[in-house]
């Protein structure tokens, strides 16, 4: 139960939550923490955030203040490589402690926002992460909760956690297999193994081999099991995967034994993309579009290779949504490849 009280009365007496104080354009913060014991020298600061009246705090049995409630809820649903902050006005957030991809059980997230006077609000599903970024966050609206609502929180945690969780991405060897007559006998410059290798180093794994072949199925089986010989666990094949006769990529991938996962996603610029499995090797397609476009679908699909995240034919189409890139300077994907949003 809350009981308001005029400030000027409340010296001697403790918050029952966080005052947010605001600072046009220098602060937004908390100004006095729950606990604070009112002094008389506080009430004109008070005055100046706009609060004549104060509130004690007497909860009833099987109640739950914010700070509580915060806290329960981000235990129940945290995983792997993420910190929870202190609660602050209410508030807790989830720091990630390692580089990686991050990972959200969509399902369980609309779950959990249905209890009601519950929120739990999150960056998109595997967004990249660096140590250190405040990756998610939740609290509950009102000042206190019943605790059957914390609870149903904390079972849908038990049955289907964990919510949130960092996949660190893995140092791997890739290997970049250029298909292109053209481009083999010279008449023109290749860019696409300099643009795949760029996009390999900064998400920490290194491109070990890189070969260029004639558009013939063969001869890019034949590279294939070399570079998987060699130790690739990725292989990157840029080009050739269009409609047009003349593209033979994807019979090459075919030829090499490999299992073609999915082939085209509803995803633009990139929806020739290929991804397959040749036992524990990873191949993945790209077409032209790679060399182009500064973000195509490789950049949705290799950081989820280099965290051992998998993939099947069945998380494609809901990247239809979002998947129409405005080449904006915030991606427009859902899985933004650069942690901005979407």
């Amino acid at each position: 139960m809350l009981k308001k009280i005029k400030v000027e009365n409340a010296v001697g007496l403790k918050l029952a939550h966080d005052h947010t104080q605001i600072l046009p354009g220098k602060f937004k913060g908390v100004g006095f923490r729950r606990g604070h014991v009112v002094r008389k020298n506080d009430i004109p600061k008070f005055l100046d955030l706009g609060k004549k009246e104060l509130y004690v705090l007497t909860l009833a049995p099987g109640e739950v203040h914010e700070e509580d409630a915060a806290r329960r809820i981000a235990r129940a649903v945290a995983g792997r490589n993420l910190k929870l902050a202190a609660p602050r006005e209410g508030k807790v957030g989830f720091i990630a402690k390692t580089f990686g991809l991050l990972k959200i059980k969509v399902d369980a997230l609309k779950k959990i926002n249905r209890v009601g006077a519950v929120i739990l609000s999150t960056r998109h599903n595997h967004s990249i992460v660096r140590v250190g970024d405040v990756v998610a966050g939740t609290r509950i609206i009102p000042l206190f909760i019943r605790e059957t609502k914390v609870a149903r929180v904390e079972e849908i945690g038990r049955r289907q956690g964990p919510v949130i969780e960092i996949l660190p991405l893995r140092a791997k060897k890739v290997g970049v297999l250029v298909t292109g007559s053209e481009i083999l006998e010279g008449r023109i410059q290749d860019r696409s193994a300099d643009i795949v290798r760029s996009k390999t180093e900064a998400l920490g794994s290194k491109v070990t081999k890189t070969a260029v072949v004639a558009d013939d199925p063969l001869l890019i089986a034949a590279e294939i099991g070399r570079m998987k010989k060699a130790g690739c666990h990725v292989i990157v094949t840029t080009g050739g995967l269009s409609v047009d006769p003349d593209d033979v990529t994807l019979a090459g991938i075919r030829r090499s034994g490999a299992e073609i996962v999915f082939y085209g996603t509803p995803v633009l610029p990139g929806a020739m993309f290929a991804y397959a499995r040749l036992g524990k090797t990873v191949i993945l397609g790209t077409p032209a579009c790679v060399v182009h476009d500064p973000v195509t679908a490789l950049d949705v699909f290799l950081p989820r290779v280099l965290a051992d995240d998998p993939v099947s034919a069945k998380d494609v189409a809901p990247l239809g949504h979002g998947g129409f890139c405005l080449r904006c300077p915030v991606c427009r994907y859902p899985v933004c490849p650069f942690g901005k949003g979407g």
